[in-house]
């Protein structure tokens, strides 16, 4: 197991495996390098597990699968990829992770500049306390036709 450090130094534990295969120690380092640099994206990052296999899929032959999951700041990023060679793979996929953190982190951003959430605003009472006036069946199907 590889403990890469992220931005305050707390430990990323990367777990590497294979699945009908044997992991080379460069293999090895080199995934445990990649996956350390995608740390530096979360405050809390709890582990990072990496598979690799080689899978018969029809237009590559023997192709090279990589499968990346990231646990950290309450999501879980998932990323899968396949190709003739397996480095290749690994950087496709964390290609796609760094993608789908830039998602993540555009959300979470875009709800911080919005103020308050539903959730804390619903647990305060703000939109409890505001009454809705009830409509009659007909005036609720005539206005969803219209």
């Amino acid at each position: 197991m590889f403990v890469a450090r992220t931005r305050e130094l707390r430990p990323l534990h990367v777990i590497v495996q294979g699945k009908h295969m044997d992991v080379t120690p460069a293999l090895r380092g080199y995934a445990e390098t990649k996956i350390g640099k995608i740390a530096r994206y979360f405050d809390q990052v709890q582990d990072a597990q990496v598979v690799l296999s080689v899978e018969r899929r029809g237009g590559l032959g023997k192709a090279q699968v990589v499968e990346i999951t990231v646990r950290g700041d309450g999501v879980v990023l998932r990323g899968e990829d396949a190709s003739s060679d397996m480095y290749a793979s690994i950087d496709k996929v964390l290609d796609k992770l760094e993608r789908q953190i830039r998602g993540t982190k555009g959300v979470a951003q875009a709800k911080k500049r919005r103020g308050v959430s539903v959730r804390d605003a619903v647990s305060a009472g703000a939109l409890a306390s505001a009454p809705r006036k009830a409509r009659p069946l007909k005036a609720k199907l005539a206005a969803s036709v219209a």
